[in-house]
């Protein structure tokens, strides 16, 4: 059949939109950074006052230590009991130079007192405000003694030796040989005082006494002691004491 109302053919159309062209455009600008937000104020500090009142207390005392220093200085130094020593070397032992402060003056500086041979001992008193007293009782020479190696020395009734010694010529003389028997021999001179000893000996085998009266030997310092009364009823001889009993000799 004819369609009397021609119509145009069917045809599938398809439509294409326009597309735009891609426009380039710049990247957005980063946001501006946040302001910070406005800080707090620190909190106050406390003061510690204790620290402070510390502190101040500190920096008076030394003000106070430091004019104490030359307010007080020694000014009066009184020396008593030397003789052998002068009072200007007991000064300089006990350390008491010119210009020391009298608050700081103490034991620490008197410490060569007790060094010293010659002191056997020292007492030293402060008096306020600026003296200071040192009584000292010095050691006596009492006997010599021959050291091994020939050299002569001076020795206090203890036995120390006391350097520089003078006028001591008519004391007794200890010496011998072997073991040191020092302190045996001192013994002797100082028990035999009333007999007016002259010299001790000692070797190993005993110790000889010789006195004004005559000459005595043990070889036992006890009997030495308990006979020597004999040296008195035979005078200018020579005894010796055994335990069983003496022996004089022409």
């Amino acid at each position: 059949m004819t369609d009397p109302s021609p119509r145009a053919r069917n045809r599938r159309i398809t439509v294409v939109a326009d597309v735009p062209d891609p426009v380039t455009t710049d990247p957005a600008p980063p946001p501006p950074p946040e302001e910070p937000a406005e800080s707090a104020p620190p909190p106050r500090r406390r003061v510690n006052w204790g620290r402070v009142w510390w502190g101040l207390g500190a920096v008076l005392v030394a003000g106070l230590l430091a004019a104490s220093w030359f307010a007080l200085p020694i000014r009066t130094v009184k020396v008593e009991g030397n003789g052998r020593l002068s009072e200007a070397q007991v000064r300089q032992l006990a350390g008491l130079t010119p210009g020391f402060a009298w608050p700081y003056y103490g034991a620490w500086r008197a410490q060569k007192l007790a060094r010293s041979p010659w002191i056997r001992s020292a007492v030293v008193t402060r008096r306020f405000p600026d003296t200071v007293e040192v009584r000292v009782t010095e050691r006596v020479p009492f006997a010599r003694w021959q050291r091994p190696d020939g050299r002569v020395v001076t020795l206090a009734e203890d036995g120390r030796v006391l350097p520089g010694a003078a006028g001591v010529g008519a004391l007794p003389l200890l010496s011998g040989w072997g073991p040191g028997r020092v302190k045996d021999a001192l013994f002797v001179a100082r028990a035999l005082q009333r007999y007016n000893v002259q010299s001790v000996a000692y070797t190993p085998s005993g110790i000889t006494a010789h006195t004004a009266s005559g000459t005595v030997w043990s070889g036992d310092l006890n009997n030495l002691l308990k006979y020597a009364g004999a040296v008195v009823q035979y005078p200018s001889k020579e005894i010796h004491i055994y335990p069983w009993g003496v022996s004089v000799q022409e």
